[in-house]
């Protein structure tokens, strides 16, 4: 395998840089068409009667109705787009936690797929895998050559239908095949523990329908198992975003009742608006609040928030709040840059529509739109500095992003550049050592750098920062509307 293939497959670990923080899915309003031009829709009308009459080949009408929906959402920004069928199902699956699958958290390693953990309770878990086993083929497919993306969909399906995995498990010396049968899995969105003595940890690794219930429930478990918590870091590191009132309630933990947590602005009624830290903002209906039984103790504990440029979207939410407010020190590289909010319109019984209705402000009036959260502390990945860092996307690296009114042309380039001199670096030192680089440690391991690196921070100990950090600069935006 090639050096590049291998900095790409370990790069898998890292943020989707699709991330979103969503409102609530809304059903379509047939009845709010604005003045439509007529004559280009004409025109629309005719290329598609000319496609369907003279094209080389039968196409199907709703496919390229379908199509010629993509392609015009497409053309917007990043984050809005049509969602068919197959597409939905994976948006509900995303925001719901919940999957038919066999129950792993995966990441890549030289080309194979690597269990990360096994979910609790899952078929997975149940049939022995543990973390660090590799997977080398998917019923009688070999892994090599798979993206990421084609191992999930191999792996996923139907309920009750089975599927074989070949395992290696390098520390036993052996290779053997598990026949795993599919189920539903409910996916753990958030893990915590007593890092030591009177420190927790608790991690969000996306905000889905469960988080806010799930968070508070290891909050509670945190507190019983360390009734006299001195700190806590608070980890959103690599958290791709997800539900805009899961964010809302996060924060709302750690704030004082009432306490501005985003507000958000755009062209219609709805995206104006202010959320605060109060149950109207973030509790189910008929639910109640979620928080009601945390300890008070929560309010006031030091927090640390960790982050880097894989914390997109609802997770940059949750640390800018945090800091306008003075509650967090923020600690880690800056964030990823998506400040934009996307709505689902529904459109059919499995069809939506996902489009970009606002920009989103912290409580100071920061928007943070292809710039990110800044770090209070800035710290490198590992002791020895950085080492994936520079080869991460990040939403101005996006094409179409909001908030560039700088050549575009230009500023890629320039990333462009420092990526690829970083995926050269790498794959020097790769055919050096005639081995992949070394993934970063877990999080919340005990090798877990910044991890070690907040924990001094909480205990007023000497921090590792970072001496070669350089700061984004957000585009200018001049279409950008008054923040309310």
């Amino acid at each position: 395998m090639s050096g590049k293939l291998k900095v790409a497959g370990l790069l898998a670990l890292g943020a989707v840089a699709g991330a979103l923080a969503t409102m609530q899915l809304q059903a379509f309003a047939r009845n709010s068409f604005a003045a439509l031009p007529l004559e280009e829709l004409q025109q629309l009308a005719v290329v598609f009667g000319a496609v369907k009459t003279d094209y080389v080949d039968v196409v199907d009408e709703k496919k390229l109705i379908a199509d010629a929906i993509g392609g015009m959402v497409a053309g917007l920004d990043p984050h809005s787009a049509y969602l068919d069928k197959k597409g939905f199902k994976e948006f509900r699956e995303g925001t719901s936690g919940k999957f038919v699958g066999v129950g792993i958290e995966i990441g890549m390693e030289d080309g194979l797929v690597k269990v990360v953990s096994p979910i609790e309770g899952s078929p997975a878990f149940r049939a022995g895998l543990k973390s660090g086993d590799l997977i080398t083929k998917i019923d009688d497919t070999a892994v090599k050559g798979l993206g990421m993306d084609q191992a999930v969909k191999r792996m996923r399906g139907e309920p009750n239908t089975k599927v074989v995995l070949q395992i290696v498990r390098r520390d036993e010396n052996r290779s053997f095949p598990v026949t795993i049968t599919r189920e539903e899995i409910r996916v753990q969105s958030v893990r915590a523990k007593v890092v030591e003595p009177g420190y927790g940890w608790i991690r969000v690794s996306q905000f889905q329908e469960r988080t806010v219930e799930d968070f508070a429930r290891k909050l509670q478990d945190l507190y019983k198992a360390e009734p006299k918590l001195k700190g806590l870091v608070l980890d959103l590191r690599n958290d791709p975003g997800g539900l805009l009132d899961a964010a809302v309630a996060v924060s709302a933990a750690f704030l004082p009742a009432d306490a501005t947590v985003v507000s958000t602005n755009g062209q219609i009624a709805d995206s104006k608006a202010t959320f605060k830290a109060t149950p109207e903002f973030y509790a189910r209906r008929g639910s109640g609040d979620p928080l009601r039984a945390l300890p008070a103790a929560l309010k006031s504990v030091p927090l640390i928030v960790l982050v880097n440029e894989g914390s997109a979207s609802a997770s940059e939410i949750v640390a800018g709040a945090l800091q306008d407010h003075k509650r967090a020190t923020v600690m880690g590289a800056q964030t990823f840059g998506k400040g934009s909010v996307q709505t689902f319109r529904q459109l059919t019984g499995d069809t939506a529509l996902k489009i970009t209705t606002a920009r989103y402000y912290t409580p100071s009036g920061r928007s943070i739109q292809a710039k990110g959260i800044v770090p209070d502390v800035w710290l490198d990945e590992t002791a020895e500095g950085n080492v994936f860092a520079a080869l991460r996307m990040r939403e101005a690296d996006l094409e179409k992003h909001l908030g560039n009114t700088t050549s575009p042309e230009e500023k890629d380039l320039a990333r462009e550049k420092a990526r690829e001199e970083a995926r050269v670096k790498l794959e020097e030192l790769s055919a050096k050592s005639k081995e992949p680089p070394k993934p970063l440690p877990e999080f919340g391991s005990g090798e877990d750098f910044p991890l070690a690196q907040a924990l001094n921070q909480l205990k007023g100990q000497p921090v590792a920062v970072s001496k070669t950090h350089v700061e984004r600069k957000a585009a200018l935006d001049v279409d950008r509307p008054d923040k309310p």
